[in-house]
């Protein structure tokens, strides 16, 4: 499947004094889908039109990425202005509430979204990524300081986006490719589309500047409150950037929770084994009063 096939209708919305794209199929309900790094609209290919049967899907670009705006301040790269990013998002396309979707900082823009307006999401599904308080906790512990070490990477100047940029874009592949445990989730084409995106013009400092801002933004809320949002999880237990043992004690912090682990799966679960996360994803829509692992 290659990325210049036109796959899906693509448009443009202004949200937050910026201009954001997004690919869209389906009618009814608005499902709203945010990638993660370093990801675009693509890494949903397979949820799209799965949930388009259903539901108006829309994927974004985040603010950074691939054909969205790009602002220059890395000021623009904080939770703050994501947040305020999805509120206009919804309200533009003509809802007040959604299901949201999000993988690794999809899913922590996510998490953050719900949590400041959540009479705007009706449900929320996240991927690989854990709740903010968990993700802090997780920190203070050397086994996850070790895995997060392209985090305190980032924070240099310069030099991230050098590495990126080096051998045609390799190290995006690369982020994909060897982290996958099934390889032949990511074709030549779909890794020729994560390099495309990545080598728009600004697109490799926008993208590294969220993890630039990551602990002034994403971990200065200090409490975190019950989230009474039904909530579903998914994991790929062989995510070697964040570790499983990230999702244990979610219950505390969220009310209505599930959580479905995929075995032999990587971080890029909803690429990987997108059959089993849309079976989970649908189990979940359609009946979540039982919380399941």
């Amino acid at each position: 499947m290659s990325i210049k096939e036109n796959l899906f209708p693509s448009n443009f919305i202004l949200a937050n004094g910026i201009n954001l794209h997004y690919v869209t199929q389906g009618s009814g309900s608005l499902m709203l889908m945010l990638h993660g790094f370093p990801d675009f609209w693509y890494s949903w290919r397979y949820q799209i039109p799965e949930f388009a049967q259903d539901y108006k899907v829309v994927a974004l670009d985040l603010r950074g990425y691939n054909e969205s705006d790009k602002p220059k301040e890395k000021s623009a790269y904080v939770m703050a202005e994501f947040i305020k990013d999805i509120q206009e998002i919804i309200k533009e396309l003509g809802y007040e509430n959604c299901v949201l979707v999000g993988h690794d900082w999809g899913g922590a823009i996510a998490w953050c979204f719900a949590y400041a307006h959540p009479e705007m999401v009706e449900k929320l599904i996240v991927m690989n990524i854990p709740h903010p308080a968990k993700f802090m906790e997780g920190l203070g512990t050397p086994e996850q300081l070790l895995r997060s070490w392209y985090i305190f990477f980032f924070q240099l100047p310069f030099f991230p986006e050098l590495m990126f940029e080096f051998d045609d874009y390799q190290a995006i592949a690369s982020a994909f490719k060897n982290m996958a445990i099934n390889k032949s989730a990511f074709t030549e084409a779909d890794l020729e589309a994560y390099k495309d995106a990545a080598a728009k013009r600004g697109a490799l400092t926008a993208m590294i500047n969220y993890y630039r801002n990551i602990f002034p933004g994403f971990f200065n809320q200090q409490e975190w409150g019950i989230l009474r949002i039904p909530t579903l999880m998914i994991w790929g237990k062989n995510d070697t950037a964040l570790g499983t043992e990230l999702t244990y004690g979610t219950e505390e912090y969220v009310e209505n929770f599930q959580i479905r682990y995929i075995p032999n799966c990587s971080h890029w679960v909803q690429q990987e084994q997108p059959e089993l996360v849309n079976q989970y994803m649908r189990e979940f829509l359609t009946n979540n009063d039982e919380s399941v692992e």
